[in-house]
Formats: C-alpha cells, structure tokens, sequence
C-alpha cells in the first residue's frame, strides 16, 4: 500500500495512541482481506485511507456524536464509513448491515482484530430491521427516493444530539436533483471544505434530518 495512515493524523490530529494504533492496523487488514477476496477495487487499495478512511470520516467533520448515540450504517460493504466512525466515537453503537454475507465476514473479522467494542455487523436487508436509531449513515448505496422505505419507522423520536435525528449521506457529484424527487429538507457539507485532496472536489455529506411525516 503506497498511502500512508499519516494523512488522517493531519486532519485528525487529537486523536489517542488507541485510536492512532487501530487506523494503522486498517490498511494492512484490508489489503490481506482484498487478496482473498473483493472487498474493494484493487486500484483503490493505492489510496486507501483517501477514498475510503478520510472519506468515510467526513462526517466526522460535520457531525461530533454523543455517547450513547446509536446509528445503523445501511450498505457498509466492506465496513464503510461504520468502521472508520466507530473508531472515532468509541463510546457511540453502530450496528453494520449488509445483504451479502462475505461482505460482513471482513467486517465482523476487522471489528475482532481491532476490539472494537462498539460495533455489530449483521448480514440482513435494512428494511426487515425492527430497531430504532439516532442516526442512519450510508456511503451512496442508491438513490436517496430508494431508501426511503428502507428507513421509514427507523428513527428515536428523542433528539439529544446537536442534530435532530437523521440521516448522513457520502454523496458524490450533483446532489440536489437526486434530493429534490422526494421534496425533503437537507444539507449538503462540500468535503472540499475540509479536506485539501482533489478527491474530495465533489464529495459532500448530505445530512437529511427526519422530521417523521414522509
């Protein structure tokens, strides 16, 4: 892996020698993950703590959870941005679902090797869960008007963050077309804003606050 780890300590730089020691330890997880199997494309493996770790931690930059705080990653995939936030917000719950099984083998293998102790990882459709959450975090897994039966009756009516309950999207591109089908309220944070790289041009987090009608 050509990509150091140091570009999240520059952006980062309060982070704890625990939290340090666990981002070092994602890269070399992932990459022997990725000769088994496809977690994520090989010419993505080069940059590494770019596309995936700093991207996934934009919302970091936006939103600072609260302990307690419970959020469901719908799509991780290979664990992302569930993963990269659950190191950040040790003491916030984040439970990671995904349909394809070998998918949350990585994940549930990564959340062992680096004791993280604050993360479930379930093979299962997001629309057959019961549970209610704070937050609903997703890296651009369809369309915003396709995941709205996904999220309906999914959200705490208590708010006690600094953001009322809803959802964090990684978007990239035009966001507004996309948002504007289903006529709801949203935010777009441009990541250009925060992180210097030209792979966050046209990165945004999209935070979509649930208000409970729709």
């Amino acid at each position: 892996m050509s990509q150091a780890v140091d570009i999240l300590f520059h952006y980062f730089p309060d982070l704890t020698e625990q939290q340090k020691q666990q981002f070092t330890k994602l890269g070399p997880l992932y990459e022997d993950w990725n000769s088994k199997i496809n977690v994520i494309s090989r010419k993505d493996m080069e940059h590494f703590y770019t596309k995936h770790v700093l991207h996934s931690l934009g919302i970091a930059k936006v939103m600072k959870f609260e302990p307690g705080t419970k959020i469901l990653d719908i799509g991780t995939g290979g664990g992302f941005p569930g993963i990269p936030l659950a190191i950040m917000f040790p003491e916030t719950h984040f439970h990671l679902v995904d349909s394809i099984g070998k998918k949350i083998t990585v994940v549930k293998d990564v959340v062992k090797q680096l004791k993280l102790q604050n993360v479930e990882a379930q093979q299962t459709r997001a629309e057959d869960l019961v549970r209610k959450y704070d937050f609903i975090v997703s890296r651009a897994v369809t369309r915003f008007a396709n995941m709205m039966p996904w999220v309906k009756g999914k959200f705490k009516k208590e708010d006690f963050n600094e953001f009322q309950n809803g959802m964090f999207f990684l978007k990239g591109g035009e966001v507004d077309e996309e948002m504007e089908e289903r006529q709801v309220s949203y935010v777009s944070y441009h990541l250009e804003d925060y992180f210097k790289e030209d792979f966050f041009e046209t990165k945004k987090v999209v935070y979509v606050p649930w208000e409970g009608k729709r």
